[in-house]
Order: structure tokens, then sequence, then C-alpha cells
């Protein structure tokens, strides 16, 4: 009687777990519906992993507890039972108000604070850009661009740089920010000494690398090989890249830090401020040593050598420093794909920028091929980390939201009420004004030598506005395809994105110098 009682008792209670267990498990389906109800999956929380590790001690203790080990396999979900009413509600509630401050939610941001997060920034990178172009088209004059032009054809390779390293690190440290693995100080400063040490492997690679397309490419039209330019074009190079690199990783870092602890978005900042002054400290070295090395071509033609040499055998140290941290040790094998393709593509931009330049006719172009370039890269790429960072939240990698599936259609990039609809929309807008401030910058400062008639600003802003829409039609694509590949986009997506838009930028204003200049709107001061 004694047993059949007993065994009566555990069966109810067996029921009730089993009821209760099912009754749990509908409400968890309920609740991954209504999660998927607009497409994203949201992940598991570090509060759920803290509470299963907190009830499987409890149910390990209950087990030792038990002394004689006759427990029965449904002895832990018993004592998740005995736990799951009035009093593990409570222990729950406190541990979601305990842990409540760690919980990392997708950033919450108005209208309002986006614009002016973002419009700023893109302002003094504008002012930046201005500057740069200001400089190019006084340093074309000087001996070394005279004498040796495929110097030109490095420009967009090395300017390209912001795009494939320094906005790649920003994006990533962005993204990292948001999603807290840069919390505890001693993971920030290894996460950020091996992306800067990467960066200087990528840097003095892909200069060296700009420096042999560019032999190439002006050698192949000419036919005309002179060694010792070839050795001063990669000692510019390799120099240009790894001190531009150099100074400005330190620069984002700085700004990535300082975002976090004001709590501004970095994707909507770090981006934009890291290609501010990275055109033109850039393009400053680069003109700098380059026209010092020519000077000593004729007297000391070993200096070329011996640069090029000296920065080479840097590499090996920041191969070891960028190996010691799991994120960098993965892209220093991984990530030289779209580094380098970005190079080949930003190459040819400059080939066209090269033979442009070479007509007398269309030599105005060169104020402007940095701000068209830098615009539509600084845009396209605070969308692009925006993205990622939308995915890093709400997607597991290989899944892409409900909307992005399906063939693309521009559309879906600027219609919706989403947050990345309302940035893509605010980011394509703020190029008309933008562009505007630039061209009248770039006139009041007396630069460049075409004068702003209206047909002129018309076809500039024409040429400018249709590179804008194709890279963020390019972008939200591109994004949701290395995602959905299991990639991440911030290492891979921004490389692309920049590069093409040094190709666009430059193949649709040299298309629109050409245009103008048939047209009949032709200024006797152009090529000045």
């Amino acid at each position: 009687h004694f047993t059949n009682e007993t065994s009566s008792s555990v069966d109810l209670g067996f029921k009730d777990l089993m009821l209760n267990h099912s009754g749990k498990q509908i409400s968890k389906t309920k609740s991954e519906a209504n999660s998927l109800q607009n497409g994203y999956r949201q992940e598991t929380s570090h509060i759920e992993g803290r509470r299963v590790l907190d009830r499987a001690s409890r149910a390990s203790l209950t087990l030792a507890d038990c002394g004689d080990g006759d427990c029965s396999e449904t002895e832990p979900m018993l004592t998740e039972r005995r736990l799951s009413g009035e009093e593990a509600d409570g222990e729950e509630e406190e541990e979601e108000e305990g842990l409540g401050s760690n919980t990392q939610n997708m950033p919450k941001e108005s209208v309002l604070a986006m614009a002016f997060q973002i419009l700023v920034p893109f302002l003094l990178a504008g002012f930046g850009t201005v500057s740069a172009g200001m400089v190019l088209d006084v340093v074309q004059h000087w001996e070394a661009f005279q004498y040796i032009t495929e110097i030109f054809i490095l420009v967009p390779a090395l300017l390209g740089l912001k795009g494939n390293l320094e906005m790649t690190l920003a994006s990533r440290l962005s993204t990292a920010v948001n999603v807290g693995k840069m919390d505890s100080p001693i993971e920030k400063w290894n996460l950020i000494i091996g992306n800067l040490a990467l960066k200087q492997v990528q840097a003095t690679v892909v200069g060296f690398l700009a420096a042999v397309a560019a032999v190439v490419l002006g050698w192949i039209p000419e036919g005309k090989f002179q060694m010792s330019h070839a050795v001063l074009l990669c000692s510019s190079s390799v120099a240009t890249a790894f001190i531009a690199s150099l100074l400005q990783g330190i620069i984002m870092v700085g700004v990535i830090v300082g975002s976090k602890k004001t709590g501004i978005n970095p994707d909507n900042v770090a981006t934009p401020i890291a290609a501010s002054f990275g055109d033109l400290i850039t393009l400053a070295i680069l003109a700098w040593i380059s026209q010092g090395l020519y000077k000593c071509l004729d007297s000391y033609p070993y200096v070329s050598s011996l640069v090029w040499a000296f920065f080479m055998c840097l590499t090996p140290l920041w191969i070891v420093i960028s190996s010691k941290h799991p994120a960098s040790r993965t892209l220093l094998y991984s990530g030289w794909e779209p580094v380098i393709t970005a190079m080949v593509i930003s190459s040819i931009g400059g080939l066209i920028l090269d033979k442009t330049v070479s007509d007398p006719n269309l030599a105005g172009i060169v104020v402007y091929t940095p701000v068209v370039n830098g615009i539509g890269g600084n845009l396209v790429a605070i969308q692009s980390s925006r993205i990622s960072t939308h995915l890093h939240f709400h997607c597991a990698p290989g899944e892409v939201p409900n909307e992005a599936k399906g063939c693309y259609y521009p559309c879906r990039t600027f219609c919706g009420t989403g947050a990345n609809h309302r940035s893509a929309q605010m980011l394509f807008l703020s190029a008309i004004p933008g562009h505007l401030i630039f061209l009248y910058a770039i006139h009041f400062m007396k630069s460049g030598h075409t004068t702003l008639t209206p047909i002129f600003m018309s076809v500039y802003l024409a040429a400018a506005m249709l590179q804008v829409l194709l890279l963020l039609c390019i972008a939200d694509w591109m994004v949701h395809s290395i995602w959905r590949s299991g990639k991440d986009p911030d290492s891979f997506s921004i490389p692309y994105l920049t590069a093409l838009g040094d190709l666009l930028g430059t193949a649709l204003l040299a298309l629109s110098f050409h245009f103008l200049w048939l047209i009949g709107d032709q200024d006797s001061d152009v090529g000045d």
C-alpha cells in the first residue's frame, strides 16, 4: 500500500512536471515565433547562459546531496521543477535586475541624433578631402609628378588604404564596442594592439603591390620602363602606406575609445573621422617622400632602395605581434583577398586619373577627384558599418532577415521605416548639400581651374549623386551576401565598397569633364 501510494504521488508529480515542461516549450516556441515575426532571430543572451549554469549547479548539488546514488534521470528536472515556481521566478527577476546592465541590446537612437552624429563627421571628412584635392592640385606641378607620372596611379590606391584598412579597422572596433567585446580592459587592448599590428602588415604589403601595379599599368601603354623610377615608386608607396597607416590607426583608436566613453554610436562617427584627415595625411606624405627621393635620384641613387628595405624588414615584427590575438591572427591569413582586390580596383581608377590628367584640357579634374571619391567612400562606409552591426545583433552567421532574402532590387535599400532605411535616405540626401558646400569651399579658396557655371555644377552633381546611389545599393546587397556566406562584413565589405567608390567616382568625373568639353563649357585657364 505504501509503495503504491508513493509511486502514484511520484507519477502525479512527474505528470505535473511534464505539463509544466511542455508549457515552457510551447511558450518558448511562441516567443521564438514572435522574435522571427520581423525576420530577425534574437541571439541567446548571456543571462540565459547564466541561468542554465546556475540551474545546472543547483541540480548537481541536489544530486550530490542524495547520497545513495539511486536518483532517477528525472531528478534534475524535479529539482528545476521545485525551483520553477514563485521562488525561481523571484530569483530570475533578481538575475534580470542584477545583470540587466550587462545585457547587450541594439543601441537606440533618434533620427535627429543619427543625423547630427552622421553630418558633423561627414562635413569634417569632406573638408579633409577638399584639402587633399587642393594639395594634389598643387603637387601635380612638382618635378616628381611631372617626370614620373605613374605616381598619379598610386594616388587612388594609397588614398584607398583608408577604406581598405582604416575604415575596416573602425568598423571592426565599432562593432566590438557595440556588442560588448571591449568592456574588459585587457581584451580591449589586446584587440586594439592586434588589429594595429595587422594593419601595419597589410599596409606594407599593399603599398608594395600598389607600386608594382603602378609600374605595370604605366609600362603597358607606353612601353617604357626605368628601374630607378620603379624603385622610387616602391619606396614612396611603402613608406607612405606605413607612416600614414600608423598615424591614422592611432587616431582611429582614440576616436573609438572616446566614442564609447561619451555614449556616441561609433558606427556613425568612426568611419568618417577615419577619412577626415586620412586623404590629406596620405597625399602630403606621398608628395613629400616622392619629391625628396626624386631629388636624391641622381646624386644618391641607393637611398630609395634603403628606404624600401627598411620598411619591408619591419614586416616580420608586425606579423609576430598580430599573431598574438586570435581575431587578428585569423585575418592575418584570411583577410588579404578584399584588401588586394580593392587595391587592384583603385589602381584602375588611378590609371583613368593618370590618362585624364595627361590631357591639358582636362587637368582641372585633379582637385575634384579626392572630393568625389572621398565623399562616396565615407557615406557608403557608414551604411556598411551600420548594416553589419545590425546583422551581428539580430542574425546568426549565414542567416539574413526575411526582407533581405530573394533577388535584390534598389527599392529595398531606401523604401522602409527601419533604421538602415532611414540612414540610407539620409546619407543619399546629405550628399547634395555636402557637395555644394565643398564646391564653393574650393571656389572661395581660389583652388582649381574650373569656373562654377550652372551647367558644370549640374553635371558634377549628377555624377556625384549617381556614384552615391550605386554605392548604397551595392553596399546593401554586398553586406548581406557576405554575411550569408558566413564571413564578417566588417573585414570584407568596406575595402570593396571604397575601391568601387574610387573607380566609379574617377570614371564618372572623367566622363563629366569630357562631356563638358564636348558641349563647349570650356575655360580658357583649364590646364593652367
